[in-house]
């Protein structure tokens, strides 16, 4: 679940059957008589027949033969027809009724959007402006959280390689973080030609570590090296001529990821 605010207005944003939904309550809930509009548009002609095309278009169980006969009489005087009533007798998927304490009526996207419309051109202008916003910061957290698992992932493969290799027997917890920290840094100088240490004394207002502000590329190329540096490691190759390699490696893919030529090697 998710909000957004729409001219002074929270709007709900839930997920359902994998799609977002937005609240058709809380749009008009500012406004006089708001939840009458709802059934208002409903009854509506035009809204039927899109509702309808949606539904064929997307649902496979919509019925079918019940929504003619409610398009046939859309329009007539006599004419009532709830969001309850239309979810019973078409099976909709693209409006649904939630109880609870975030309860209302939601619909997908595309049908929200034209309920803003029919609501306030303007008010749907800033819906879409809002939900692009919100769809922009949960792709954003999505590539952060993908790019730290990936890290995490070959952190393990680095770290066994390190415990299996480089490690001596009868050491105490301690001694054993000197070393993995000691290998951590040695990447940190391949790849952003730094250690940990200076980096936090020449960034003492950022939280967290390096890596925590490292771009995706600078990311996977870590996460490359330090596959490798297992690698060498079970080959049996000293860490000064492995330092050299990987930062090689890392200005090579960099390179290829980013298009950049002017990183420097180690000498």
């Amino acid at each position: 679940m998710a909000k957004i605010k729409v001219q002074n207005t929270e709007v709900t944003i839930i997920t359902y059957d994998d799609k977002d939904y937005i609240s058709l309550t809380d749009m008009v809930r500012n406004i006089e008589n708001g939840l009458a509009l709802i059934e208002k548009w409903l009854r509506n002609k035009n809204t039927i027949e899109f509702l309808g095309m949606w539904e064929e278009m997307y649902n496979q169980d919509f019925n079918s033969p019940e929504f003619e006969g409610i398009k046939n009489e859309a329009g007539l005087n006599r004419f009532i027809l709830s969001v309850k009533q239309w979810v019973e007798k078409t099976n909709s998927k693209g409006i649904v009724a939630k109880a609870g304490r975030y309860g209302g009526t939601y619909a997908h996207k595309d049908i929200a959007f034209e309920f803003a419309s029919w609501v306030s051109p303007q008010f749907k202008l800033y819906l879409l402006k809002e939900f692009q916003r919100l769809k922009e910061q949960e792709q954003a957290q999505l590539g952060w959280t993908a790019k730290r698992e990936l890290s995490k992932i070959n952190y393990r493969i680095h770290t066994d390689a390190i415990k299996q290799n480089l490690i001596p027997t009868e050491v105490t917890a301690k001694q054993a973080s000197v070393i993995y920290a000691d290998e951590a840094d040695m990447l940190n100088v391949a790849m952003f030609g730094t250690t940990a240490k200076i980096w936090h004394e020449q960034n003492p207002e950022l939280k967290g570590n390096i890596r925590d502000y490292a771009s995706i590329n600078e990311l996977i190329c870590l996460s490359n090296m330090e596959n490798l540096n297992a690698v060498f490691i079970d080959q049996g190759i000293p860490q000064g001529e492995r330092l050299i390699k990987l930062n090689q490696i890392a200005i090579q893919q960099m390179r290829v990821l980013e298009d950049d030529g002017n990183r420097k090697l180690l000498k």
